[in-house]
C-alpha cells in the first residue's frame, strides 16, 4: 500500500520575482465587449487602449473606433467573423466566455432564463466553448499584432518578445482558468500568459486614479464591476501608504450574470410585445429600435418618471393608443425605469451583500465597467446604502479593467513600476490533501483505523488543509508542505509520484471536515513528478516494523497562489521538478 505523511509543522516561504525587457498586451477578456491595452517594459510610463476595429464592410482595421469590441463570432463559408464584423441581423455566437466555467451555472440569474437573446444561438451549437474561445481570442491577437505594426518601428517589433495578460472573472474556478489558459495558448498568446482576475485589475487602476490625498491606512473600499454580461464585486482594505500604495483583501468576491445586456433584452420583450401585432412590424423595426435603447436612451435614462425618450420604429403607422406617431415610438421615464429596475435590484443587492460581507467600514463604493457609469444605477446604490459611504466613478470606467491589468503584468515585469500592490487575498476556499495520519481517538471515528504494518500502529486517512477559507494569502510567497510516501521495495521503484489537490467550498462557514469521503470535498487537481530519471539505487530504503524493506519518499509540494490561478510544484532533495503538472477536473 502507497502510503503519504504530512509533517504539518514544515509551514515555509519562498520569494520569487522576475523581470525583463518586453512588450505586454493586456487583453480584458469580456463576455459581452473585450478590450486590449499595450506597453512596453522599456516605456512602461507610455500605455495605450487599442481602439481601432475592423467593420463588417471595409475589412480594414480602422473600420470602427471604439475602447471595445463585441466578444461575438459568427461562421460564414469558413470564415470566422470577430467582433463588429459580426452584424445586427442573424445568429451570432455570444457568451461562450461563461461556458468555460459549468460551476458557474448556479450563478445564472433568473434575469437569463427570463430574457434570452433572440439573435444568440441557442445551447447545444455545433462549436465548443473553447474553439469559441480560442477562435475569438486568436482574432483578437492578430489584429492587435497588426495594429502594433503601425504603431512601432519593425526593428522593434522583431526584437522585442510579446507577452499576454488576461483576465477572468473573481468566481472563475481553477478548472476555468486552466482552461482559459489553455485558451489563450493555442490563440497564440504564448506559454508565459498572466492571469487576473477582472475586479482586481479595475480596483488597481481606480485605486491609482484616486487623489491619493484622499486615502489613508484602514480606509475600505468595495469595487463594483458591472459590465454587459457580469456583474464583479471585490473589496480591499488600505494596508499601506508608502512607499506604494498596498491594499488587502477585505471580502470574498462575488459576482452573478445581471449586466446592461439584460435592459436590451428587457426592452426587447417590451417592444415585441408592444408592437409587434402591428401589420407592418418586421425584423427591422426592431434592430432600429435596440439600437437606439442601446446607444441613447440606456445611457441618457436617470430615474425621472417625467423623461420621455423617442425610439425609431420605422414604417409603422400611427397610433395613438400605442403612442407610435411619424415613425417614433414615445416612451416615459416610467417606461424605462421599469426595463432598469428588475436589473438594477440585482446590483444593489450584490452590492450591500458585499459591504456587509467586509464586516468593516466602508469608505466607498467604486463603480467601473460599461454598466457602472450609468447615473440612474449609481443613484441607486447610493440611495441603498448607508448615507457615510460615497459611490464614485472612476475616470475610464469601461475600460478600467484593461487599464489595471497592464499595470499589475507591467508590475512583475518591472516591479519598480508598481504604484497598487495587492498584499493578501482571502482564500476563496479550504484547500489540501488526504494523507495518513496517525489514529487520534479524540479525533477520529475508531471504524476509520487501520493497521500500518510500516509504523506498526493504527493509522486513518484524513484530511490536510494547508489552506484554510478566508485566510490570507499573498503572491510573492510559496507555501510548501512536506510529505513523504512509503511503500514496499518488493513493488519496485515508482516512475512517478502523484498528489491530489483537494478544495472544499464550505458554503455555510462551518469550517472544513476531517475526512474525505462522505462530505462536499471534491477533487481539483492532481500533481504529478516524472521520477523515471533517478536511479533506484538514489531512493531512500528503510526497514518497517514488520521486518520488511519500504522505500521512502520524501518530498514538498509548492504551491504559489495569485491573483486568478493557482501554481503547484513538486520539490524532491531540493530539485524543483519541472514536470510537475496539475490536471484539473
Amino acid at each position: 500500500m502507497e502510503k503519504v505523511t504530512s509533517d504539518l509543522s514544515s509551514l515555509q516561504v519562498q520569494d520569487d520575482s522576475t523581470a525583463d525587457r518586453k512588450l505586454l498586451i493586456a487583453v480584458d477578456f469580456g463576455t459581452t465587449f473585450s478590450g486590449v491595452a499595450w506597453a512596453q517594459t522599456r516605456r512602461p510610463d507610455v500605455q495605450s487602449v487599442i481602439i481601432q476595429w475592423p467593420d463588417a464592410t471595409t475589412g480594414g482595421l480602422e473600420g470602427v473606433s471604439s475602447d471595445k469590441v463585441p466578444t461575438e463570432l459568427r461562421y460564414e463559408h469558413g470564415v470566422c467573423k470577430w467582433g463588429f464584423q459580426v452584424d445586427d441581423y442573424g445568429l451570432r455566437h455570444q457568451w461562450f466566455k461563461l461556458d468555460l466555467d459549468p460551476s458557474q451555472s448556479r450563478g445564472i440569474s433568473d434575469l437569463s432564463r427570463q430574457f434570452p437573446d433572440q439573435h444568440a444561438l441557442p445551447p447545444g451549437y455545433s462549436a465548443s466553448s473553447e474553439k469559441l474561445c480560442t477562435d475569438y481570442l486568436a482574432a483578437l491577437r492578430s489584429h492587435t499584432e497588426e495594429v502594433l505594426k503601425f504603431k512601432l518601428p519593425s526593428s522593434i517589433l522583431r526584437s522585442t518578445p510579446i507577452e499576454y495578460i488576461i483576465t477572468v472573472p473573481a468566481v472563475w474556478s481553477d478548472a476555468a482558468q486552466a482552461k482559459t489558459r489553455a485558451c489563450a495558448e493555442r490563440a497564440g498568446m504564448g506559454k508565459g500568459l498572466q492571469i487576473i482576475s477582472e475586479p482586481e485589475a479595475a480596483a488597481i487602476y481606480a485605486l491609482h486614479a484616486m487623489d491619493p490625498h484622499s486615502i489613508q491606512v484602514g480606509d475600505t473600499f468595495v469595487l463594483c464591476d458591472a459590465g454587459g454580461g457580469t456583474v464583479d464585486l471585490i473589496s480591499y482594505t488600505v494596508s499601506e501608504l508608502k512607499p506604494i500604495l498596498k491594499i488587502a483583501e477585505a471580502a470574498n468576491g462575488s459576482g452573478r450574470l445581471c449586466g446592461s445586456t439584460f435592459l436590451n433584452r428587457i426592452f426587447q420583450k417590451f417592444i415585441v410585445d408592444k408592437l409587434s401585432l402591428n401589420e407592418e412590424w418586421d425584423e427591422e423595426v426592431v434592430e432600429d429600435a435596440m439600437k437606439r435603447f442601446d446607444l441613447v436612451t440606456k445611457k441618457a435614462f436617470r430615474g425621472g418618471a417625467n423623461e420621455e425618450f423617442i425610439i425609431p420604429v420605422p414604417g409603422l403607422a400611427d397610433d395613438a393608443a400605442q403612442g407610435v406617431r411619424r415613425g417614433k415610438l414615445k416612451m416615459s421615464g416610467s417606461d424605462v425605469k421599469k426595463i432598469f429596475d428588475p436589473v438594477v435590484g440585482e446590483v444593489v443587492a450584490l452590492v450591500r451583500g458585499q459591504i456587509a460581507a467586509t464586516n468593516k467600514k466602508v469608505k466607498a463604493v467604486l463603480m467601473v465597467g460599461g454598466f457602472g457609469q450609468n447615473a440612474y444605477l449609481r443613484e441607486m446604490v447610493r440611495a441603498s446604502i448607508d448615507a457615510g459611504i460615497e459611490v464614485m466613478q472612476p475616470p475610464n470606467g469601461w475600460t478600467a479593467v484593461v487599464r489595471g491589468a497592464l499595470m499589475k503584468g507591467l508590475s512583475q515585469l518591472e516591479p519598480e513600476t508598481e504604484r497598487v500592490k495587492v498584499a493578501s487575498r482571502s482564500a476563496r476556499k479550504h484547500y489540501g490533501t488526504e494523507i495518513m495520519s496517525k489514529y487520534d481517538s479524540s479525533k477520529h471515528r475508531k471504524d476509520t483505523s487501520w493497521w500500518d504494518d510500516y509504523d506498526g500502529e493504527l493509522k486513518v486517512f484524513d484530511m490536510s488543509w494547508f489552506i484554510t477559507k478566508g485566510s490570507p494569502v499573498t503572491e510573492d510567497r510559496a507555501f510548501i508542505r512536506k510529505y513523504h510516501k512509503v511503500w514496499k521495495v518488493s513493488d519496485g521503484p515508482r516512475q512517478t509520484v502523484a498528489q491530489d489537490i483537494l478544495e472544499f467550498s464550505d458554503p455555510d462557514d462551518k469550517g472544513a471536515p476531517i475526512y474525505k469521503e462522505g462530505s462536499a470535498v471534491k477533487h481539483l487537481a492532481r500533481l504529478t513528478a516524472d521520477l523515471s530519471c533517478i536511479p533506484a539505487r538514489e531512493l531512500t530504503q528503510k526497514m518497517g516494523k514488520d521486518g520488511l524493506m519500504y522505500y521512502v519518499i520524501y518530498y514538498e509540494i509548492e504551491m504559489t497562489y495569485y491573483s486568478a490561478e493557482t501554481k503547484y510544484a513538486l520539490v524532491y532533495k531540493s530539485v524543483k521538478y519541472a514536470s510537475v503538472t496539475a490536471e484539473y477536473v
